[in-house]
């Protein structure tokens, strides 16, 4: 198993990065919050899962190992795959979907792309004593600059990420607008906006428009 990735980033897309380590670029898939903290050229440091298939090797990769953790979890409920338990932790925090699960919160998990009301109540039944009790890191917090995307381009990044989950180019565009108080609000006070705050934001305004 590659437990993790560390070398700098030498490029970027909407739902991986590569990262230069010892002269060969690893691919590695990464939700958008993650990938919200990455900059080319600069150093990084991923932990990371490795999903072996007859016909792929794919590496994806977290912020910290806790994310590894509940995105193996995760794979554990029968009809998971490791690209849904992405989008799962896509819109969700560990933390978020430990409470969410233990809680019975249906709501919360259909706002996941992919995920129904029936499918939500099985995997709360499935997972609800495989997750755990809620750790306290926070969101995304360990893994250095995930949080402070560049104040220019913020809506790129954040529509990139939309349509990376599979919405539509019109409902990207209107979550967007729908968010950007917020986004304008943290540049008036002086700091930068926190792309993944803004992603959970634009997805919670989409489930509602369902």
């Amino acid at each position: 198993m590659i437990a993790f990735v560390s070398g700098p980033v030498a490029a970027l897309a909407p739902d991986a990065a590569v990262v230069e380590v010892g002269g060969i670029g690893m691919a590695v898939q990464c939700t958008p919050g993650t990938l919200a903290g990455l900059r080319v050229g600069e150093e990084t440091k991923l932990a990371t899962s490795l999903v072996v298939r007859e016909d792929s090797l794919t590496l994806y990769g977290f912020a910290d190992d806790d994310e590894r953790q509940i995105f193996e979890l995760l794979q554990t409920a029968s009809g998971v795959g490791p690209r849904l338990a992405q989008a799962m932790l896509a819109v969700h925090a560990p933390d978020a979907l430990r409470v969410a699960v233990s809680s019975g919160d249906e709501k919360a998990l259909t706002a996941v792309p992919g995920i129904g009301k029936k499918g939500a109540q099985k995997l709360m039944l499935e997972l609800k004593d495989r997750l755990g009790e809620p750790v306290g890191t926070g969101t995304h917090s360990a893994h250095q600059g995930v949080g402070t995307a560049a104040t220019a381009g913020w809506r790129d990044q954040l529509h990139a990420a939309l349509i990376g989950l599979g919405y539509a180019t019109r409902e990207a565009d209107e979550a967007v607008s729908a968010v950007a108080p917020q986004a304008e609000a943290a540049l008036a006070g002086g700091t930068e906006p926190p792309v993944p705050q803004l992603l959970r934001a634009a997805l919670q305004t989409l489930n509602r428009a369902r």
